[in-house]
C-alpha cells in the first residue's frame, strides 16, 4: 500500500483509529537507517518529530519518560543484516565489470559498509544511483512501519522565518526539550553536515587548506558581530576597533578564489 492509498483519518466503526501525522520524511529516514546501539529515535506523533537519544549524553530518568509516553513511538531502524542484504542485491545491479567487482570485494569482512562507501565515493552516477536504491528501500520499511501504527502522512507545514532588518537572526534551539541535554530534534542539517563530510573526502590537500581557512573566516565574522551588538550602543567605537584583523591565511585566500570576498561578504551581511 502506497502512501496516497493509505486512507485518512479513522477507518470504519470499531476498526483502528487512523492519525493524520505530518511526518518528517528526512529525519525518520535517518532514524530508520541509524542502528547504533548507543542511539534510540522516537516519532513525537502529535508533531511528526523524530528525537534522538544519546546513551551517556542524555538523563537516563528523562528518557524513561519519553519511553513511557504514549506520544511518542519507538523507531526501530533497520538492522546491519538487512541493509547488508540491500548492498548484495545492489551489486549484481552494477553494468561496470571492474567497479561490480570491486564492489564484491569491498563488502567481504569487517568495515563491509565503509569500504563499500569508500568505493563508490571515485564513481559519481553509480553512487547516486546506490543512494537512490537505499531510500527506496528504507522508504519500504518506514511506510509498513507507519500502516502498523494506523499513522497516515499528511504534509508537513515548512516553517520560514520572517526578516526583519537591523535585527540579529534568533537561532531555533537545537534541543527538542530545553534544558535536556542529549536530547535533539534530527533535522535537515543532518543530512547537510553528511554530505559535506562525503565532499571533503573527496577534496585535495590545497582545496581542504582552503575550505579551513574560509570557514575560520566566517566563524571569526560571526564571532565579530556578536561581539558588536552586544555593546551599549555608547561603545561603537570600541566594537569597531574589536573587529578580527584578516591573517595572513586569508590574504592567501582571497586572490586565488576571486569569487571567495564576495561569498564571505554575502554570508556576513555586507554584499
Amino acid at each position: 500500500m502506497t502512501t496516497n492509498d493509505r486512507p485518512s483519518g479513522p477507518k470504519t466503526e470499531g476498526g483502528p483509529q487512523w492519525k493524520d501525522v505530518p511526518i518528517d520524511w528526512e529525519a525518520l529516514e535517518d532514524a530508520f537507517e541509524n542502528n547504533a546501539p548507543e542511539v534510540h529515535s522516537y516519532l513525537h506523533v502529535p508533531t511528526g518529530d523524530v528525537l534522538r537519544i544519546v546513551d551517556g549524553v542524555a538523563d537516563p530518568q528523562m528518557h524513561a519518560r519519553i519511553a513511557g509516553d504514549i506520544n511518542y513511538l519507538r523507531i526501530e531502524p533497520v538492522s546491519s543484516r538487512e541493509q547488508y542484504r540491500w548492498m548484495e542485491r545492489y551489486i549484481p545491479m552494477v553494468e561496470d565489470d571492474d567497479l561490480q567487482n570491486k564492489l564484491t570485494r569491498a563488502i567481504d569482512g569487517k568495515g563491509a559498509f565503509r569500504r563499500f562507501k569508500d568505493v563508490l565515493m571515485g564513481y559519481g552516477p553509480e553512487r547516486e544511483r546506490w543512494f537512490a536504491f537505499r531510500s527506496e528501500r528504507l522508504r519500504i520499511f518506514m511506510e509498513a512501519w507507519l500502516n502498523a501504527h494506523c499513522l497516515n502522512p499528511v504534509k508537513r507545514v515548512v516553517w520560514v522565518p520572517e526578516l526583519v532588518e537591523e535585527q540579529p537572526s534568533q537561532p531555533r534551539p537545537a534541543s527538542a526539550v530545553p534544558g535536556l541535554p542529549g536530547v535533539r530534534r534530527t533535522r535537515s542539517a543532518d543530512t547537510m553536515r553528511r554530505q559535506l563530510r562525503d565532499l571533503i573526502e573527496a577534496l585535495g590537500p590545497r582545496e581542504l587548506d582552503h575550505l579551513a581557512t574560509f570557514a575560520e573566516f566566517l566563524g571569526s565574522r560571526r564571532a565579530a558581530r556578536q561581539a558588536a551588538a552586544s555593546q551599549p550602543e555608547g561603545d561603537s567605537d570600541a566594537g569597531e576597533e574589536s573587529q578580527p584583523k584578516p591573517s595572513a591565511a586569508e590574504d592567501e585566500l582571497e586572490p586565488a578564489s576571486p569569487s571567495s570576498s564576495k561569498v564571505a561578504k554575502r554570508a556576513a551581511g555586507e554584499d
